[in-house]
């Protein structure tokens, strides 16, 4: 695939979505935006977009309203021209623990997180196979595609189950010179993890060997990457991108001097 003229990002309102959306903007390509609730926060990345010199695209995508919500796709590639790269940044999740869990909440968030990214590639991948110049799809995960997280069922198997429809993905596409790649933040300063605006290096995180929450640029950087036509020969892989914290599990096991984490908490 020559570089990527067109892309999607869903989810990229804000956080780690805006993110993309501006770093693929800076590299020439014109930018589908989704939403679901914050508009104005999507007004804000197609402006950021726009200063890039890049063209932007707005729509509301409700993944909990599938399968009919996904045909946005369609509506962006017509807008686009098309869709060479598709990031499935749309995410949500929950910090309760699987007894006290109802059933709709496990499904939604299975709904956004996993279904929404399957119909969307779907979609996405028709366009890429019809244009006959390749592609990129690339899931935004999770650290919590590889490991648990106590209160956050529902997420980590969603986000497990992303990881292994990319790896899937990659086998199946590769004969279209389509690649399929995870990227798996750790606690990246967000919305999501109550860090709007939040400056990560002020802050101290002592069991992360990076010390300190990343930054959603950083994450973008990656994606970048994989979009590029210098990752054409990299498929089926996933990207940590967490300072180092998947690293933690034995030393943090000889330091834990309590059962605090057994609170569930919203935080990556």
């Amino acid at each position: 695939m020559d570089f990527p003229r067109t892309a999607v990002v869903t989810g990229s309102d804000s956080g780690i979505g805006r993110a993309v959306a501006v770093a693929l903007a800076a590299a020439g390509v014109n930018v589908g935006i989704t939403y679901h609730t914050d508009r104005d926060g999507a007004k804000n990345t197609a402006r950021e977009v726009r200063d890039n010199g890049a063209d932007a695209y707005v729509r509301h995508l409700d993944l909990t309203d599938l399968p009919n919500s996904s045909a946005v796709i369609d509506e962006l590639a017509a807008e686009l021209g098309g869709v060479d790269v598709l990031v499935n940044c749309s995410g949500t999740g929950t910090a309760v623990p699987v007894m006290e869990m109802d059933f709709a909440t496990w499904r939604e968030v299975l709904s956004v997180n996993l279904d929404g990214a399957f119909l969307c590639t779907q979609r996405a991948v028709r366009h890429m196979i019809d244009a006959g110049r390749g592609g990129r799809i690339i899931n935004i995960t999770s650290v919590h595609e590889h490991a648990p997280k106590f209160g956050a069922a529902p997420y980590c198997a969603s986000k497990a189950g992303l990881g292994g429809l990319t790896k899937v993905l990659a086998l199946e596409l590769a004969q279209y010179g389509i690649t399929a790649n995870s990227v798996a933040p750790g606690e990246i300063s967000t919305p999501m993890t109550g860090q709007t605006d939040e400056e990560p290096r002020a802050k101290d995180r002592p069991g992360v060997p990076g010390r300190r929450p990343g930054d959603a640029r950083e994450v973008a950087a990656v994606v970048s990457f994989l979009a590029s036509p210098e990752a054409s020969y990299v498929t089926g892989s996933s990207y940590v991108v967490d300072g180092g914290m998947l690293l933690m599990g034995p030393e943090a096991n000889a330091r834990l001097q309590s059962g605090e984490w057994t609170v569930a908490s919203g935080n990556a």
